[in-house]
């Protein structure tokens, strides 16, 4: 699978969504990524029993008709649903939510709530959904932000019931639920990583452990965009600047710790987009050539707008799924 990422409001406008699939029809594009579930909470009109009504208009009013124009084109789809980081369900559920000592809602540097990872409820209402979208017909659904926070206030959340879970047993144990909820339906199962997974060898206070992960999902797809890592990492002066580099040697460390065949089921997200350092065409291929160097065929680009560089991209389409 060779995708990219477009966000709910792109794929709920027609002239937009229909940019991204024209962008997928001319190059070696085959996959799309939509979010049905952002971090502020669903983007379509779901009919789960316990969803929190949106504090917006749902930006994909009609999801089916997103998924027959992508089936139309001969396009893979993957429903992308944020896990723990979801401030609709935290304010309509405080109970079910990260909370102060004093009680009130705990929120991330950027201000955004979060629910409960140890919460076999809020596990309960994820699953729902994505057998919802999956019954719709998408054909991998996509966990992001399957993990506890890292920035803010960390010292500060309580987590009131634990039931006797460690932080990895407890992202484990929801990855399972799901998984074994989705079987029916015969979608793929993934989930999204930091790239220091590939390359850490604890949870770092996550609940993400690389050889743990890989028995739960069917693909795994660390974020390995350059710009996101510190100078010094992976033994680089400056990441960001080195593409190629980077991805290969996070792509390296992940390679050493796995089997041959659960390696082949890393499929990494890449950056195309410029933070620190202009990314053109160059620094995109420059990724994709990274990982098709271990022998990876499948990747995805992430660009947070939903703006890609075709000419980083073959331009003979490849239609079918390898």
């Amino acid at each position: 699978m060779r995708g990219i990422y477009a966000t709910a409001y792109v794929a709920g406008s027609p002239s937009a969504l229909k940019g991204l699939l024209d962008l997928i029809d001319a190059t070696e594009l085959n996959a799309l990524v939509i979010d049905v579930k952002d971090v502020t909470g669903l983007t379509y009109p779901s009919r789960v029993h316990g969803a929190p009504l949106s504090r917006r208009s749902p930006p994909i009013p009609n999801l089916s008709r997103v998924l027959e124009r992508c089936r139309e084109r001969g396009v893979y789809t993957i429903a992308r649903l944020c896990v723990f980081h979801d401030a609709d369900l935290a304010h309509a559920r405080p109970d079910l939510a990260l909370r102060t000592p004093e009680g009130e809602l705990w929120k991330d540097r950027s201000g955004g709530a979060w629910t409960d990872p140890y919460r076999r409820e809020v596990w309960d209402y994820i699953v729902a959904v994505a057998v919802e979208v999956a019954a719709l017909g998408f054909d991998e659904v996509q966990f992001d932000y399957v993990r506890f926070p890292t920035d803010g206030d960390l010292s500060r959340i309580v987590y009131p019931d634990t039931g006797g879970l460690t932080r990895m047993q407890a992202i484990n144990g929801f990855l399972r639920q799901a998984r074994e909820a989705l079987r029916a339906y015969g979608v793929i199962v993934s989930a999204d990583v930091f790239g220091l997974v590939c390359y850490t060898e604890t949870d770092v206070g996550l609940g993400q452990y690389l050889e743990e992960l890989m028995q739960v999902v069917d693909y795994l797809s660390p974020m390995t965009y350059p710009s996101h890592y510190r100078a010094g990492a992976l033994g680089l002066e400056d990441p960001n600047r080195a593409p190629y580099e980077t991805v290969y040697l996070s792509l390296l460390h992940a390679r050493r710790r796995l089997a041959p065949e659960d390696f082949a089921r890393i499929r990494p997200w890449l950056q195309d987009f410029s933070m620190g350092h202009r990314y053109g065409p160059d620094e995109v291929r420059a990724q994709i050539r990274a990982t098709e160097d271990h022998g990876l065929g499948g990747w995805l680009l992430w660009n947070a707008a939903s703006r890609y560089t075709p000419a980083a991209l073959r331009s003979t389409p490849h239609r079918q799924v390898d």
